[in-house]
């Protein structure tokens, strides 16, 4: 297999994930704007969970456009990764529904860490797969922002045992960490003059 299918599978399993995310705010009954109060924790939630997805989205495209080629073991990382990402709409639809309560917040954050710690793996892997002098391998190191992000992770699942809306705050300040693309891979691939 060729990494532009894995790119094209990938990427179609992410559509499906928003799509089903966004199906998860039902339409408001009723003309007035008054109507949508009550959306608005679903609508924070779906806000928060697109974020994230559009965020792996992005840096999961420039894994793929560094590495050369594509092994079995790659394959599986993979799908062990969009597998957690699939788990967003139910975990983020909960969060939304249930007015940001205690169990839901955990349980959201408890999904953006294994979506991480799935992500790392795969990045693992790319570096085994292309070999100590790959892109991936001298683009993302040591991968100290990933690791600042699982912490966390940990501490707002911790934090949500005080105040739910703390472990929120948490997971917030993640995606703002990332929201800014992850320019490592395109500085290293201009390096090797890829780019």
């Amino acid at each position: 297999m060729n990494k532009g299918r894995l790119e094209a599978f990938s990427d179609g399993v992410i559509a499906i994930i928003i799509t089903i995310m966004v199906l998860e705010i039902k339409v408001p009954e009723g003309e007035h704007l008054t109507t949508l109060k009550p959306l608005l924790p679903k609508f924070i939630s779906y806000l928060l969970s697109f974020v994230y997805v559009g965020i792996y989205w992005n840096n999961h495209h420039h894994l793929l456009h560094a590495v050369k080629k594509v092994s079995g073991r790659m394959l599986w990382a993979n799908l062990n990764f969009l597998f957690w990402l699939s788990l967003f709409p139910v975990a983020a639809g909960w969060m939304g529904e249930n007015h940001f309560a205690l169990w839901p917040v955990v349980v959201y954050g408890v999904v953006l860490f294994l979506a991480a710690v799935a992500y790392t793996i795969l990045v693992i892997v790319l570096k085994k797969t292309d070999g100590e002098d790959s892109i991936v391998m001298h683009a993302i190191g040591n991968d100290s922002k990933g690791k600042i992000s699982l912490t966390f992770y940990v501490l707002g699942v911790g934090l949500s045992f005080v105040v739910p809306w703390l472990g929120v705050l948490m997971y917030t300040i993640v995606a703002c960490i990332w929201f800014i693309p992850d320019r490592r891979i395109e500085k290293a691939m201009r390096e090797e003059g890829l780019l």
